[in-house]
């Protein structure tokens, strides 16, 4: 064999760094799934509204000023129908409903957040850990789960509310603590498929223990169930939060929607036909959580197709 036969070598290209890989691989999949996301027409509308709520919440000191919630230095007389000074009218202290809309969406807001987060945490560990392990480790926690899935939800945030001191981290707690069984039986299952998968033996046989495996195969499987989840679940902890104010159950130094509609029934608005005083906070809470249902049915189409979720 001449010489000029002899293949010449080439350079090896250098492989690629596996972090930049993994970079990568997670933009295509955000940039696949706002393109399956932006097709839902429902999905944009409740994003677009809960971007104009948040920032209505952000900006509430600049858009209505600091002093709007004082009793004292109210600008108006009790009661006043909507006019061009007050829109939505005044209530029983002579406040700006339309002020105090705007603060209680801050309340509201948050404590929808905190309690659905604390709700799809507690659920989602309940969930894995008893989806993963077997035997009396799994019985134990769902006869637990299954306890508080047949207790009225209201009732026991009702209980808890009432024997704690009346704040706003008492109904985050309340909701958080009462509300999560849903989640750790949707978890659940969810960690009986992933773990039925050949990789997790391959895992198993490697070596991998019981926090390896939960952690760093099962939760990323079962994060997209779990975003999914946690967008309905804000809807819910946002209506029982306005039904814990509105019971008189939170903090009375502080504005949220539910608290509006529990001082419009205390200033006799049911009876008097102030409507100004009980519509917008109703409305609110009803569009916050349309917001977040719409959010949460299009991301549940996104992740499962199989759904057929409208666009």
């Amino acid at each position: 064999m001449t010489t000029e036969s002899m293949p010449t070598p080439t350079k090896a290209e250098p492989a690629q760094n596996p972090r930049a890989l993994a970079r990568a691989r997670k933009r295509q999949s955000a940039a696949r799934f706002w393109r399956e996301y932006s097709g839902h027409r429902s999905g944009l509308w409740g994003l677009g509204a809960l971007v104009l709520i948040a920032l209505v919440a952000v900006f509430a000191p600049q858009l209505v000023g600091a002093d709007s919630q004082s009793v004292t230095g109210a600008p108006g007389g009790a009661l006043e129908s909507p006019s061009g000074e007050f829109p939505l009218g005044t209530d029983q202290f002579g406040r700006s409903v339309l002020a105090l809309l705007v603060w209680g969406t801050r309340v509201s807001l948050t404590v929808g957040l905190l309690a659905a987060f604390l709700c799809v945490a507690i659920g989602t560990v309940v969930g894995i850990v008893a989806g993963h392990f077997h035997g009396w480790y799994s019985t134990v926690l769902m006869r637990v789960t299954d306890w508080f899935l047949v207790m009225p939800t209201l009732v026991l945030a009702i209980a808890l509310a009432t024997v704690m001191d009346r704040s706003m981290w008492t109904v985050v707690i309340a909701i958080g603590v009462t509300t999560w069984p849903t989640t750790a039986r949707l978890v659940r299952a969810q960690t009986l498929a992933v773990e039925s998968r050949p990789y997790i033996e391959r895992a198993r046989a490697l070596g991998g223990g019981h926090g390896h495996i939960m952690v760093r195969h099962v939760l990323p499987n079962v994060m997209p169930l779990v975003l999914a989840q946690t967008t309905l679940v804000i809807s819910s902890a946002i209506l029982t939060e306005a039904t814990l104010a509105f019971l008189g159950l939170s903090d009375p130094t502080t504005t949220s929607w539910g608290g509006m509609l529990q001082d419009a029934r205390e200033a006799g608005a049911v009876s008097a036909g102030d409507w100004w005083y009980l519509a917008p906070p109703g409305i609110a809470i009803a569009l916050v959580a349309l917001a977040f249902t719409l959010c949460g049915r299009a991301i549940e189409s996104v992740l499962n197709p199989k759904l057929g979720v409208a666009r």
